[in-house]
């Protein structure tokens, strides 16, 4: 079996398992959902969003975030973890948003990863889900399962996405990108990954004593 015709398979399967697949992080604009998905950096999307849930009451656009004390919006978002980095990104982003593009989100992917705090993940997140761009979300799920299953050998994220552009339609990197997630968070697990119950298992390398862990 070709390496598309075994992407075909996997998608296919993962499709219909998860058939509601979509980010999981709770927003109403695109600055929002830039927001959270910083926030969602070594956090739970479901963390994420209990904190957006009572930071966006009263935080919502980039002024907002470029007004408040840094201390307050650190202790606003210190359950998502690494809270000073977080919150400092978020308000220079939120500055520069004012300052460069009237308060907007550009969504162009050369201009998001040029933001700071930004990079190809959280570019490809809002693009993806606001703009329906075709983009593939590199995360540590779709990192790991990509390998687990052979279709690529590749450990920074940026490599990964560009090697499985290569390998995935066009017109499934959205969805790919979602049934990963999901499959990660249900099944491909990163420490226990339950093998046995596994829809795609007859499709990786991991479980046939080839992969990588």
């Amino acid at each position: 079996m070709t390496i598309r015709g075994k992407v075909k398979k996997i998608i296919e399967i993962l499709e219909k398992k998860y058939p509601d697949a979509k980010t999981a992080l709770h927003y109403e604009t695109p600055f929002e959902l830039l927001v959270a998905t910083i926030l969602s950096a070594q956090c739970t999307d479901k963390r994420v969003n209990m904190v957006t849930k009572e930071l966006f009451k009263n935080y919502r656009t980039p002024k907002d975030f470029a007004e408040i004390e840094i201390e307050k919006l650190e202790e606003l978002i210190r359950p998502t973890g690494f809270f000073r980095n977080k919150a400092k990104n978020i308000k220079k982003l939120s500055i520069e948003l004012i300052e460069k593009y009237e308060g907007e989100v550009p969504l162009e992917m050369d201009k998001m990863v040029r933001l700071p705090g930004i990079g190809r993940k959280t570019a490809n997140v809002v693009l993806t889900n606001v703009k329906k761009e075709p983009g593939i979300v590199v995360d540590t799920h779709v990192k790991r399962i990509s390998n687990r299953l052979g279709l690529t050998k590749e450990q920074d994220p940026v490599k990964i996405e560009f090697d499985l552009q290569k390998k995935i339609p066009k017109d499934k990197w959205i969805v790919f990108s979602h049934v990963i997630i999901f499959h990660g968070r249900n099944t491909c697990k990163a420490r226990k990954p339950k093998c046995e119950s596994c829809e795609i298992k007859e499709y990786c390398d991991f479980y046939k004593g080839n992969g990588v862990f």
